[in-house]
C-alpha cells in the first residue's frame, strides 16, 4: 500500500509555485478592491512623472536662451534692500554686513532690516544697524511688536515705508555678492519687467550627506524647472529671496498677501497674470546656507508643500478661466498641484504589498506590461531630472550621481511630513509660518547641536520608522518569492522612511544632550 504524503505547505511568506507567465489566476473581489486604487494612484504618479520628462525636454530645447538687458540704465533707480528676519541671532550680523557690502550709489540705496524677532536677535540687529548708520549707510531697523501676516506681513509693512523703485529681498540665510545690484538692475530697463530672480548657491553643500542631497534638489528646481518654464514662455515663481521686484509690479498685482504659506508664489502668479514679465538669470548666483538638521529640513519642505497647494486652491480657478495660453495653464496646474503626489505616495505604500501578492498570482505578464512602465514613468523621471541639472552645473557631475539613489529615498521619506502638510491645505487648516532655523554653518568645522531654534520632531518619526519596518517586510516577501528585480526599488522606501525617522530622533536627542554643555 502506497504511503500518501500531504502536500508540502509553503513558507508563511511564500506563495505556491505557479506559472508566472501564463497564470490562469482569476481575480477575486478583494483583488479588484486592491488593484483599482493601486493602478489609479500609479497612473496619476506616472502622469506627473511624464510632466517631469517634459520639463527636461523644455529645458534642453531652450537651454541656450539667455535673458539680456534691453539697455544700460543711464539713470540708476532708487533701490530698497529688504532683509526679513525672525529670531536669527546667529546670522543677522552676517546678513546686514553682506547687504552693506553691495555696491551701489549710496544716495540711491536704502536697507531695511524687517525684524519680527522675540529674542536677542532684535538687540543684535539694532546694534548692527546702528553701526552701519554711523558710517553713512541709509539703513533702518524696522521692528514689529507682532508677527501679523508673518513674512508677507513684514514685507508689506516694509514696502509702506520704503522709498525705492526697485525692491531687492534677501532672507537671513543668504549672502548677496557685492556686485548683485550692478549685475541685475539693468534688466529693469525694460518697463515690462516686474521681477528678476537669481539662482541659489550653496555655502555648506559639503557639510553632510543631507546638505549634498538638498543641494541637488535645489539645483534641479533652479536649472530644470525655472529654466524650462521661463525660457519656454511659461510662468515661474519668485523664490522669496535673491531677487528684485519692481515696486509697481507688487502694488499692481495686489501686494503681499498672507493667506498662503508661499506668499512669493502667490504674488508671482498674480503679477504675471497682470501682464508683468519675469526674468530668470541662472548665471547670477546668490549663496545661501542649507538646513543641516533633519527636523528643520522637513519643516521647510512641508511649508513649501502646503503653501503651493494653498496657492493652487486660491489661484488655479482664476488661471484656468483666464485667456492665458493653454501651455501656461497646463504648466501652472502641474506646478501648483505637484505636491498632491505625497499623500498618493503614502496611500501607494500601504497598497504595495497586497498589490504585489495579487500581481504575483496573476503572473509576470501584467507586471511587465502594466506596472513596470507606470513605475518607470513615476520614478525614472526623477533620476533624469536631477542628473541633467548636475551635468549642466558641475564638471564633476559624474561623481555627484552617487547621491541620486539616496535623493530618491529622501524624496520618498519626505512623503510623511509633506502629506500631512498637503492634507492640512486641502482641509483648510491654517498654521503659522515656521521659518527654517539658521545656525551659521559654513564649513564642516561648524557645529549646530548646542544652538537654539531646533525643531521638535513630535511623533512623526515613529510613523516613518514604522513604514520603514513595513517595507522591510515587503522586501523580505519579494526575496522569499524570488521577485528579485523589485528589491532595489523597494529598498529606496526602506532607506527613505528609516533615514528620515531615525535622523529626526537622533538630531533631537543630540540637541537635548548637548545644549547645556
Amino acid at each position: 500500500m502506497a504511503l500518501i504524503l500531504p502536500p508540502e505547505r509553503p513558507h508563511f511568506f511564500q506563495l505556491p509555485a505557479i506559472d508566472h507567465w501564463n497564470s490562469l489566476y482569476k481575480l477575486t473581489a478583494f483583488d479588484i478592491f486592491i488593484l483599482i486604487p493601486y493602478l489609479t494612484i500609479l497612473t496619476i504618479l506616472a502622469v506627473y512623472g511624464i510632466h517631469r520628462y517634459h520639463l527636461v525636454f523644455l529645458y534642453l530645447k531652450h537651454k541656450d536662451s539667455t535673458a539680456h538687458p534691453n539697455a544700460k540704465l543711464e539713470e540708476k533707480p532708487r533701490v530698497t534692500i529688504q532683509l526679513p528676519i525672525y529670531n536669527e541671532m546667529y546670522v543677522v550680523e552676517r546678513l546686514v554686513e553682506a547687504a552693506c557690502r553691495v555696491r551701489y550709489p549710496r544716495e540711491l540705496l536704502e536697507i531695511q532690516v524687517l525684524d519680527d524677532s522675540t529674542d536677542r536677535t532684535a538687540e543684535i540687529a539694532a546694534a548692527s544697524v546702528r553701526k552701519y548708520r554711523e558710517i553713512g549707510f541709509n539703513i533702518h531697523h524696522v521692528h514689529r511688536a507682532n508677527r501679523k501676516g508673518f513674512k508677507a506681513g513684514a514685507l508689506e509693512n516694509g514696502l509702506n515705508l520704503a522709498t525705492g523703485e526697485l525692491i531687492a529681498i534677501f532672507d537671513a540665510d543668504f549672502i548677496p555678492s557685492p556686485n548683485f545690484l550692478e549685475d541685475v538692475v539693468d534688466y529693469f530697463s525694460d518697463p515690462q519687467v516686474g521681477m528678476v530672480q537669481a539662482r541659489w548657491g550653496h555655502i555648506n553643500r559639503e557639510y553632510s550627506l543631507l546638505t549634498q542631497v538638498e543641494s541637488v534638489i535645489l539645483d534641479g528646481h533652479f536649472i530644470i524647472e525655472h529654466g524650462g518654464r521661463h525660457f519656454s514662455g511659461r510662468f515661474f515663481n519668485f523664490n522669496g529671496t535673491a531677487g528684485i521686484w519692481r515696486r509697481t509690479a507688487i502694488e499692481g498685482a495686489g501686494g503681499w498677501q498672507h493667506d498662503t504659506l508661499t506668499e512669493d508664489t502667490d504674488l508671482s502668479y498674480r503679477a504675471q497674470m497682470a501682464g508683468w514679465k519675469f526674468l530668470y538669470l541662472p548665471q547670477i548666483v546668490c549663496p545661501a546656507e542649507l538646513p543641516v538638521e533633519m527636523n528643520s529640513f522637513k519643516s521647510q519642505q512641508a511649508r513649501w508643500a502646503k503653501g503651493l497647494i494653498q496657492t493652487a486652491i486660491k489661484l488655479l480657478p482664476r488661471i484656468l478661466r483666464s485667456d492665458l495660453p493653454w501651455k501656461i495653464k497646463i504648466e501652472a496646474f502641474f506646478h501648483l498641484t505637484a505636491n498632491i503626489c505625497y499623500p498618493l505616495m503614502i496611500a501607494l505604500s500601504f497598497l504595495l504589498l497586497p498589490a504585489m501578492i495579487v500581481r504575483f498570482n496573476q503572473g509576470w505578464f501584467q507586471m511587465l506590461c502594466v506596472d513596470l512602465p507606470l513605475w518607470l514613468a513615476s520614478t525614472a523621471s526623477v533620476s533624469t531630472f536631477y542628473l541633467i541639472s548636475q551635468k549642466e552645473l558641475y564638471p564633476d557631475w559624474r561623481v555627484r550621481l552617487r547621491y541620486l539613489p539616496f535623493l530618491m529615498s529622501v524624496g520618498i521619506g519626505l512623503s510623511v511630513s509633506n502629506s500631512k502638510a498637503v492634507m492640512e491645505a486641502l482641509l483648510g487648516i491654517k498654521s503659522t509660518f515656521k521659518r527654517t532655523p539658521k545656525y551659521r554653518i559654513e564649513s564642516r568645522k561648524d557645529r549646530w547641536v548646542t544652538k537654539k531654534y531646533l525643531r521638535r520632531s513630535g511623533v512623526m518619526p515613529l510613523f516613518e520608522l514604522s513604514l520603514g519596518a513595513y517595507f522591510s517586510l515587503v522586501v523580505f516577501y519579494a526575496f522569499v518569492n524570488q521577485n528579485y528585480p523589485t528589491i532595489p526599488f523597494l529598498m529606496l522606501f526602506v532607506v527613505g522612511f528609516t533615514y528620515m525617522g531615525l535622523m529626526s530622533i537622533v538630531h533631537m536627542t543630540l540637541h537635548r544632550w548637548l545644549k547645556d554643555l
